[in-house]
């Protein structure tokens, strides 16, 4: 289903793709600290960089490697609605490769790692 910000979406099947094929890209979870305390993907392509603080620091709460508006940055949240915001919002403010990934953290949990758990 595509989400109502009208951000490009990728399935978790085509991410796990990637990420078995070895291909750089920042993984930006944009969930909130205390829901990484309890489920998170473990793999070092992984950013977080909370909604709440894009929200008060905007732009400046990227991370270097984020900032190229080029960089092929794949977005994810609890279910993909936040994170489909920040893509929408990101693509607004020029980044040409970034993607939600679709159905977020549950999505993954659910299709492809179970032992990452849900909540």
């Amino acid at each position: 289903m595509p989400n109502s910000f009208g951000a490009p979406e990728i399935s978790v099947q085509d991410v796990e793709a990637k990420r078995k094929a070895g291909q750089t890209f920042i993984w930006l979870d944009v969930r909130e600290p205390n829901e990484v305390a309890h489920v998170f993907i473990d793999d070092d392509r992984v950013i977080t960089v909370p909604l709440s603080e894009l929200a008060a620091r905007q732009l400046d709460a990227l991370p270097a490697a984020a900032q190229e508006k080029d960089a092929e940055i794949i977005a994810f949240c609890h279910h993909g609605m936040r994170s489909a915001q920040v893509t929408a919002w990101l693509r607004q403010q020029g980044w040409t490769n970034i993607t939600n990934m679709t159905g977020g953290i549950g999505a993954w949990a659910q299709v492809i790692d179970p032992s990452v758990g849900t909540y």
